[in-house]
């Protein structure tokens, strides 16, 4: 039961306080990673392949280590998990910049809410109104949601340790090298499809929670309906279902134009509601926590069925 309890214990500790304000795991990785794509760097699908494959399974490998030490130390192993958990986790952050950026729409102060979006989305912020701020928020904790708690989780609960660091190197590259502009086009290509493959059941499973987490079969209906509706068409095969899932529970329409770079993409629309407002971030905070909540029994069954499995393929001791 370590492994189970280790991310309960995990999840539970990034709600209560979210992510170290200093020396973050995940940012030292990001440092780590920079300067490996200064050697590897070339415009070049080959490189980028062996620069994520590096990183990622050096990642797992410490997961691996960590679990081995302490294989027959039950206490521990649980604290190590727990710690992975925790550090690889961004739920408690998510909502917290999402009441922040509440506040300073609330209060009409619309410079500091452009500002501090930035920290949520990767769009061009700089002249958006009141609601299409709203709009990047509410589309930000429905996709990051499932990147930054479900997905992990997931793999924590299937994999432990070194699925919870390996997953999170995976996501950290993709948001580092795993765009479209001229440099990272080619290096880049390996670090956003893995993403994709790795995000694929869990933006669906955090669809399925957002659907029965939503109160009214109407809104569930609705729901189901944006996702087979509206999801393809957006540009990610991920983003589109958690997002169109968000969109009719909360009863609202996402999606639209934005700028990145100078360069506009138009994502669809997601959902037949009224347009993202002000007022709907709040609910879409309690939305998130609620997915959060479910993905954290999902991976806890996963995780107790995983060890059991093992428990009953491991040769009994004689006494």
């Amino acid at each position: 039961m370590s492994r189970a309890l280790g991310l309960a214990l995990g999840w539970a500790l990034d709600q209560a306080i979210g992510d170290p304000r200093h020396w973050h795991p995940v940012a030292g990785f990001g440092s780590v990673a920079m300067a490996l794509e200064r050697r590897t760097y070339a415009a070049s699908r080959t490189n980028g392949v062996a620069h994520v494959a590096l990183l990622v399974t050096a990642t797992a490998a410490l997961g691996v280590v960590a679990e081995r030490a302490t294989r027959h130390r039950q206490p521990a192993r649980t604290l190590v998990t727990a710690t992975a958990t925790w550090a690889v986790l961004g739920g408690r952050s998510l909502t917290r910049e999402a009441a922040t950026i509440d506040g300073q729409l609330r209060r009409g102060d619309l410079d500091a809410a452009r500002v501090q979006v930035r920290n949520l989305v990767g769009r061009e912020t700089s002249t958006l109104d009141a609601d299409e701020i709203a709009r990047a928020c509410v589309e930000s904790l429905a996709e990051n949601t499932s990147d930054a708690v479900v997905a992990p989780l997931l793999w924590g609960g299937l994999l432990g340790v070194p699925g919870l660091l390996a997953y999170r190197a995976v996501n950290t590259l993709d948001a580092m090298v795993g765009h479209r502009n001229e440099r990272y086009r080619e290096f880049g290509w390996a670090a956003a499809r893995l993403d994709d493959v790795a995000n694929w059941v869990p933006a669906r499973v955090a669809a399925a929670l957002a659907l029965a987490s939503s109160g009214s079969r109407e809104r569930a209906a609705q729901a189901r309906d944006a996702i087979r509706r509206d999801a393809p068409a957006h540009p990610s095969p991920n983003g589109g279902v958690v997002e169109a899932a968000f969109a009719g529970v909360l009863g609202v329409r996402l999606g639209g134009s934005n700028t990145y770079d100078g360069r506009t993409e138009d994502r669809g629309t997601l959902g037949t509601g009224p347009a993202a407002a002000v007022q709907d971030i709040g609910p879409a905070s309690r939305l998130a926590r609620r997915v959060s909540a479910g993905s954290l029994a999902v991976a806890v069954a996963v995780a107790v069925a995983i060890e059991a499995l093992s428990a009953r393929g491991r040769p009994r001791r004689r006494r």
